[in-house]
């Protein structure tokens, strides 16, 4: 049986409250949950919890997937995992705004929304602070503290209100593309040196002795945070 028909058969079987079904899935697609949270790493959340975070938006997913959206489960699974832990992040998570700064947001809604209609264009940020007497700092601090990536899960208004997950069309979604997510977070994840190493090395195609020059280093230190570092990408790789 093909894995994408596996994967369908799984989805329906827990669709119809499957415990072995689920847990085979996210057992199964524990990488790619993995490769979502690890860019929510050093947030203020244990990464256990960011784990079970990904899992329930996992589960949501599992939940709310059909075959007629024209998309792969995984494609349709990454922003349910990021969304579940955003929303945290928001609600419950590290980024708290005052009371002051959220009233002064919606003043200035408002304000934008009335100066809109009554000369038909919007205000600029010096507009708006000179208005409230404030900074322009001020103005798009408080304007971007209320701001929130919107959902692809959210509701549109049209007649078959659909969410806008359900109308983006996705070429295709393959383990080379999970693998390209992964390495990115990877390499996101090293040390300033350690970033220049792979640069040099495998995106300027320099050798291990032109770039123990430019760092300043031997060769074999060079030889060894490379080796450590591609024995690490091998390793995530292939889980």
């Amino acid at each position: 049986m093909a894995e994408t028909e596996k994967t369908l058969e799984l989805i329906k079987r827990a669709q119809s409250n499957d415990e072995s079904a689920k847990s085979e899935l996210v057992e199964t697609n524990s990488p790619l949950i993995k490769s979502v949270i690890r860019r929510y790493k050093n947030k203020g959340v244990e990464y256990d919890d960011l784990y079970q975070l990904g899992c329930l938006g996992f589960l949501k997913a599992i939940k709310n997937f059909s075959d007629k959206f024209d998309v792969k489960f995984s494609t349709y699974a990454v922003p349910m995992i990021a969304g579940e832990v955003k929303r945290f992040l928001r609600d419950d998570g590290y980024i708290k705004v005052s009371r002051s700064t959220k009233s002064l947001a919606g003043k200035i809604s408002y304000f934008i929304e009335s100066y809109s209609n009554e000369n038909s264009k919007s205000p600029s940020i010096e507009e708006i602070a000179k208005n409230f007497k404030i900074e322009s700092s001020e103005v798009v601090f408080a304007l971007e503290s209320i701001k929130f990536p919107l959902s692809l899960y959210d509701k549109t208004d049209d007649e078959n209100n659909q969410s806008l997950i359900d109308k983006v069309a996705c070429a295709t979604d393959t383990a080379e593309d999970l693998d390209k997510l992964i390495l990115k977070d990877l390499i996101n994840d090293l040390t300033e040196r350690e970033k220049k190493i792979i640069i040099l090395r495998y995106y300027r195609d320099k050798t291990q002795s032109e770039v123990a020059r430019v760092l300043n280093v031997s060769q074999v230190q060079v030889s060894r945070i490379e080796a450590k570092i591609l024995g690490k990408i091998k390793a995530e790789l292939s889980v």
